[in-house]
């Protein structure tokens, strides 16, 4: 029965392809490899990435958080920013429907 391929990550060393974890090979059996570089989530890829995560560890950018993630400083500024401002009465979105009528 032929066994299904399998991937495996595996480091070079010393000239030698080492697997990280076991593999379910014979001794002596041969196998066909494909090389594919392993890629950090964290290094940039591109120019472009290089220049911009330049920028963000500079300090002359600051890229928006990820889809509901807030940054804890900013999150600390709304909250600051929200106890200073008490507006009493009905919502401007109300008086605005108002004004406009029917």
């Amino acid at each position: 029965m032929e066994k299904k391929p399998e991937i495996i990550v595996a480091v070079y060393e010393n000239g030698m392809l080492r697997p990280t974890v076991p593999v379910s090979l014979s001794e002596g059996q041969t196998v066909r490899l494909r090389v594919v570089p392993e890629v950090s989530p964290r290094a940039p890829k591109t120019d472009r990435e290089k220049v911009l995560q330049a920028a963000v560890d500079e300090g002359w950018l600051r890229l928006p958080p990820k889809y509901g993630q807030v940054d804890p400083a900013e999150h600390a500024r709304r909250v600051r920013a929200r106890k200073l401002v008490k507006i009493e009465g009905k919502p401007l979105s109300e008086t605005i429907i108002e004004e406009r009528g029917s």
